[in-house]
């Protein structure tokens, strides 16, 4: 049976073989039941195979071998081979091969959107049983089949190949952008470190001015209070001396006021005796 995927062909394995008879996963493709061969026999064709001739009755039997190559499995020391079975499908084989293919999707649970290995090798099984049921009728046809499903094999594992390719630049670009991130995360820190250390130097320096401003004030209030004090003091002072002078003044004035009259007295005093005596 071709297969496009080896992880999904795997799990479709595990997943049918526990419960199959035969050792082998079961298949929506129609087998003959399995015959036991010797090593020495173990690629034999089956009879009436490559000796007779080329338009005979076997020919697509031929085809079916080579299109879809036999299965082997042992059990219990015998090799058993499995070949395609040569029978023709009537109209309730394809209605069959469709609901157990709905079946078996069901139960492997496929997924029915997206990329999913066990939806894939169920219709890779489902389009190979109708490859069968195509070359038993028409061999050409079935052989043009083949060509198709080996272009749609390559289309899918070219995409294939092109999704990992893209998952794979995804996860360099994601693992640098990450790498990006941290260093910037890390560059980030250092200058929040750093800026927190300059704004504690800020905060420093304001708090030494404001109390640079505040000592200033102070001693400028003290300044201005012994100022004014020593103001006061001096126009205490000053209205002191002033009395002191104006009373000096009062009291010089009123003793030249007396000295004065007393000249005066003496003087008319004087001429009064110079005038008797002239008389």
């Amino acid at each position: 049976v071709s297969t496009q995927s080896t992880w999904g062909l795997k799990q479709y394995q595990e997943m049918a073989v526990p419960g199959s008879t035969t050792g082998l996963a079961d298949s929506l493709v129609k087998y003959s039941p399995a015959v036991p061969v010797t090593e020495s026999v173990k690629y034999r064709k089956p009879k009436g195979g490559a000796g007779g001739d080329k338009g005979r009755s076997n020919k697509p039997e031929d085809y079916l071998n080579s299109v879809l190559p036999p299965r082997e499995y042992t059990k219990d020391g015998k090799l058993y081979v499995q070949y395609v079975s040569p029978e023709p499908a009537s109209k309730a084989d394809v209605i069959n091969l469709d609901g157990n293919l709905e079946k078996k999707l069901i139960e492997m649970k496929a997924r029915e959107t997206g990329i999913c290995p066990i939806r894939e090798e169920l219709y890779s099984q489902c389009f190979d049983e109708l490859i069968r049921q195509t070359t038993i009728i028409c061999a050409e046809r079935g052989l043009l089949l083949v060509r198709v499903r080996g272009e749609l094999t390559m289309t899918l594992e070219a995409n294939q190949a092109l999704y990992e390719s893209a998952v794979a630049y995804g996860m360099r670009k994601a693992l640098l952008a990450e790498q990006k991130r941290n260093r910037l995360n890390a560059e980030i820190m250092k200058y929040e470190k750093e800026c927190a250390g300059l704004q504690k130097s800020v905060d420093e320096f304001e708090k030494g001015i404001q109390d640079m401003e505040k000592t200033f004030l102070d001693e400028s209030t003290k300044l201005e209070k012994k100022h004014k004090e020593a103001v006061e003091l001096e126009k205490s002072k000053n209205s002191l001396l002033k009395e002191d002078l104006q009373r000096l003044l009062s009291v010089q004035i009123l003793s030249g006021a007396d000295k004065g009259k007393a000249k005066v007295k003496q003087s008319l005093n004087n001429s009064t005796t110079i005038t008797y005596h002239a008389k």
